[in-house]
């Protein structure tokens, strides 16, 4: 289902609770929510349609993914670059790494590694931060 998005810096900077597979239905609004807006949108946050839970879902081009419980655990090539979110107004000045490896469940409920680099790596680092109440 196609949420409403989360604008109130209140609800968006606190971090987020772990999911668990029975929190897959907001994986799948997370996902509906995506499509909705992929002119102007390539990740979302739970907590970007209210939800204090962590998981995020990000568009990778043709694919659409969704991720509980997102931690990277490596990061390597630092850049600063300019970001926009669909819950702020404008863009702002942050730090990223130009490639991650990150661990996750999907909606099995099976751990998967990924190692992202370039644009994606940015995507996910982005809804990282949502999930710890970091905002850009």
């Amino acid at each position: 289902m196609i949420k409403p998005i989360c604008k109130d810096p209140q609800v968006l900077s606190q971090p987020s609770q772990p999911a668990n597979l029975q929190d897959w239905p907001i994986a799948q609004d997370l996902l509906d929510t995506l499509v909705a807006h992929q002119k102007e949108c390539v990740g979302l946050a739970a907590n970007m349609i209210g939800i204090n839970k962590q998981i995020i879902a990000i568009s990778l081009g043709p694919i659409n993914i969704a991720m509980l419980n997102p931690q990277i655990t490596a990061k390597e090539y630092p850049y600063q670059t300019q970001e926009g979110c669909l819950s702020l107004i404008g863009q702002r000045t942050t730090r990223r790494y130009q490639e991650i490896t990150l661990v996750y469940l999907d909606q099995t409920g099976h751990q998967q590694k990924l190692s992202l680099h370039g644009w994606a790596a940015q995507i996910v680092q982005h809804e990282i931060d949502h999930c710890h109440g970091i905002i850009i």
